[in-house]
């Protein structure tokens, strides 16, 4: 079975919490295989947390960092090369979310980028946008590169407080579907997760 790399404009962006949500709309499987930072609390954890369901599984990682830090120096720091090779798909049975670490261009290893992962597992993308002062710049910056690339694009999330100034111009601008639109919470937890799942669109 197929399934959607989450993707962000940025870092802390809030890709996590869409993993969650897709993985309980599509009944998906997850995997982060470059985490960093928070090994003990990590976002398989949380997605875990927040959409347990039976027989869902969360593949393991490739290369666990221990910094909250870019890949590539969170790797240099654990005296970790990452290797290309070693990241390719699990097998999966179910649908099957991938969240990268970081943004687009974020650097794993010399010459490794993570969109270059993402050209080779060949998965449509869902981009994560939030709305903030220069995120129109950084979304749209964002989608030219992986259209440069011929990269898939599912769609884009919105998340946060709606600022519709930002909103009509990143729509009209890109002409993506929007996956789902995503308010603030005082309060994650399985049953807001659940709520969302409903209203996504794919």
């Amino acid at each position: 079975m197929s399934g959607y790399v989450v993707a962000g404009i940025g870092t802390d962006i809030g890709k996590t919490v869409v993993a969650a949500v897709l993985v309980e709309a599509l009944d998906a499987d997850y995997w982060k295989p470059v985490p960093a930072g928070s090994l003990d609390d990590s976002d398989a954890h949380a997605v875990q947390r927040l959409a347990p369901g039976a027989g869902r599984r969360i593949h393991k990682e490739v290369f666990r960092l221990s910094q909250p830090l870019s890949p590539h120096a969170a790797a240099d720091i654990d005296g970790v090369l990452i290797n290309r090779d070693a990241l390719v798909l699990p097998r999966h049975e179910r649908a099957l979310i991938v969240e990268i670490a970081g943004g687009l261009m974020v650097p794993l290893a010399p010459g490794l980028l993570n969109i270059d992962l993402l050209a080779d597992w060949g998965l449509p993308i869902i981009l994560v946008s939030q709305y903030y002062l220069g995120s129109i710049n950084h979304t749209l910056l964002s989608i030219d590169a992986l259209r440069q690339r011929k990269l898939p694009i599912a769609g884009i999330v919105l998340n946060g407080p709606t600022v519709e100034s930002t909103r009509s111009v990143i729509l009209a601008e890109t002409g993506l579907p929007v996956i789902i639109e995503l308010p603030s919470v005082d309060e994650l937890n399985p049953r807001v997760i659940r709520a969302w799942a409903k209203k996504v669109k794919l």
